[in-house]
């Protein structure tokens, strides 16, 4: 319940509560013990404003100890009103104040999320005000309109508890929407980054071809087959690339070795820090890799973030290289390597 919800409800419930202790003084014939009427008063007004305001640890709701002790004024009141006077008197309009009194304490405490003791409350009050009037005197007298607004107040709180969690869980799909969309931006900027650096590389290389009509020189031919590779990589694996692989593949097929990268998302969910730092460990390992052809694969993988695999044609096929090269990289760092 917001703050400017729960200050007109409490205004309210105070205002009622002054009242029906106004009404409860405004004598027009004497009680026979007027320290009980006094007493009866006093506990109301004092429980009352108690059950409005007291704080729990799960604010509104009011804390359970103190539900007890709104129960048992609950029950002490009807029976101080009904004690301090003749039985002739107990209908009187001053006399039977703690009709409504008490079913608006039984509202406030359902109000307060104690539906429980609200309910007791209003069931005791039911039961004490029968004894002393009859019940259905006890009906004509108020009685009636404490179980309305008991039923009334118990179906705004579910209703708002309702609103709430729908108003929740709209906020929390309008927040899924709103990172969905900033993910498919930042998806489209990388996009965009990769095609400009893909255009930036292969796009000397293809002016160049279409000007020489596919004449092209052996270190022109080199240079196309290093931009071809560079588009397949930042097409397979822009998110295991930075400068320093970059350059370290490039340096690997300059020395006639064949790279192949595939990413399956295993950099996902990683921080920028720890993909760096794979992305600086795997130019370090591509530097010193000394086979025919190295595969880097970033598959999701609940340990590894990165494989790097070289192979060399030593057997008849290509399921009998030999390899020489394996290399994992730890999705998180490993402690050895801290320093």
């Amino acid at each position: 319940m917001n703050r400017s919800v729960r200050s007109v409800a409490t205004a309210l419930a105070v205002g009622f509560a002054i009242y029906f202790a106004a009404r409860a003084v405004w004598w027009t014939v004497q009680p026979a013990a007027p320290l009980l009427m006094v007493a009866s008063i006093l506990l109301y007004v004092v429980v009352m404003v108690a059950s409005v305001l007291v704080e729990g640890p799960n604010a509104p709701r009011l804390p359970a100890w103190w539900g007890i002790i709104a129960l048992l004024a609950g029950i002490a009141i009807p029976v101080l009103v009904s004690s301090s006077l003749q039985p002739i008197h107990r209908t009187a309009p001053f006399a039977t104040w703690y009709i409504g009194g008490v079913g608006l304490l039984a509202v406030v405490c359902i109000v307060r999320r104690r539906p429980v003791i609200g309910w007791l409350v209003l069931a005791v009050l039911m039961a004490v005000s029968s004894v002393y009037l009859g019940f259905f005197v006890a009906l004509e007298l108020g009685l009636v309109g404490s179980i309305t607004w008991a039923v009334v107040a118990q179906l705004l709180v579910l209703f708002w508890d309702r609103a709430v969690r729908d108003t929740e869980h709209l906020a929390d799909i309008q927040r899924a929407v709103s990172a969905w969309h900033a993910t498919q931006l930042v998806r489209q900027r990388e996009r965009r980054i990769r095609v400009q650096y893909a255009l930036g590389a292969a796009g000397p290389v293809l002016t160049s071809t279409i000007a020489s009509r596919g004449r092209l020189r052996e270190e022109e031919r080199l240079e196309a087959r290093l931009a071809e590779g560079r588009l397949r990589d930042e097409l397979r694996g822009a998110s295991l690339l930075n400068d320093a692989v970059r350059s370290a593949i490039r340096d690997v097929r300059l020395r006639g070795i064949a790279v192949t990268v595939f990413d399956e998302g295993g950099l996902d969910e990683l921080g920028e820090a720890r993909r760096d730092e794979i992305r600086n460990e795997l130019a370090d390992v591509l530097g010193q890799a000394d086979v025919e052809r190295v595969i880097i694969r970033a598959a999701r993988d609940a340990h590894t973030a990165v494989t790097v695999v070289g192979r060399s044609g030593t057997g008849d096929s290509s399921d009998d290289d030999a390899v020489g090269l394996w290399h994992e990289i730890p999705r998180e760092r490993s402690v050895d390597a801290t320093p």
